[in-house]
């Protein structure tokens, strides 16, 4: 489904393949994602408006999520990085400010000094660019701020509030289009897809430092 599709829709899937697939409803919004897969008893049945959760589910079979909220396992989360020029600048709390206020959640947060086995890891694809050793300096300068952010959508909506990596070509608005002012200084690092992200948390964060939390604000931020 489309960017441009803005109306309601359903994800079902079948729970024991881990395959989904998204089509139409008329049961009122709904949050989808496709190919996410649907864990057993979550989500409501189309057309019925009754909810499965707590009730019995047998192996197999499919399981629906329309007019409700995707439940807690279909939230992505993001690896971002203030960089250390940031962290001189004292902009931190502006870039956690942007994060807070579109609604994402911040799950894991830590100040560190990077050494070069872990920037290594992280910038791998980077490795034998005429640039790395610059960089490499660079993000080894001074501390900077790893975080991990959680949410719907939040490594699509990341990318676009941090803005273009050149920060002459960062639109107004972005973090990097209001702090930064050349692309050897651009502020934060941002994943850039689910798979990507993964990867990077798994560089960044042992699985027991992402804290797993509920907000109170999540009805007002996604809806009914």
């Amino acid at each position: 489904m489309g960017d441009s599709d803005a109306g309601p829709c359903c994800a079902v899937g079948d729970s024991d393949a881990g395959h989904s697939a998204q089509f139409g409803c008329d049961q009122g919004p709904a949050l989808c994602q496709a190919g996410a897969r649907l864990p057993p008893g979550r989500g409501k049945h189309p057309g019925r408006g009754r909810s499965t959760e707590g009730g019995t589910h047998s192996p197999g079979t499919r399981t629906w999520l329309c007019g409700v909220l995707a439940p807690p396992e279909l939230q992505e989360k993001t690896l971002v990085l203030v960089k250390p020029d940031a962290v001189q600048r004292r902009l931190v709390g502006n870039v956690i400010q942007r994060f807070e206020r579109r609604g994402f959640k911040l799950v894991a947060m830590k100040l560190l000094q990077a050494d070069q086995g872990l920037l290594d890891k992280h910038y791998q694809q980077l490795r034998q660019k005429p640039f790395y050793p610059a960089l490499l300096a660079y993000m080894t300068s001074g501390p900077l701020v790893a975080m991990v952010w959680e949410g719907y959508n939040v490594v699509r909506s990341t990318r676009a509030m941090v803005g273009d990596t050149d920060s002459a070509a960062a639109a107004a608005g972005t973090i990097r289009g209001d702090f930064s002012m050349h692309v050897s200084r651009n502020v934060v690092h941002a994943s850039d897809s689910v798979e990507t992200a993964r990867r990077e948390i798994g560089f960044w964060f042992q699985r027991d430092e992402l804290v797993a939390w509920e907000s109170g604000d999540q009805d007002y931020t996604y809806g009914p």
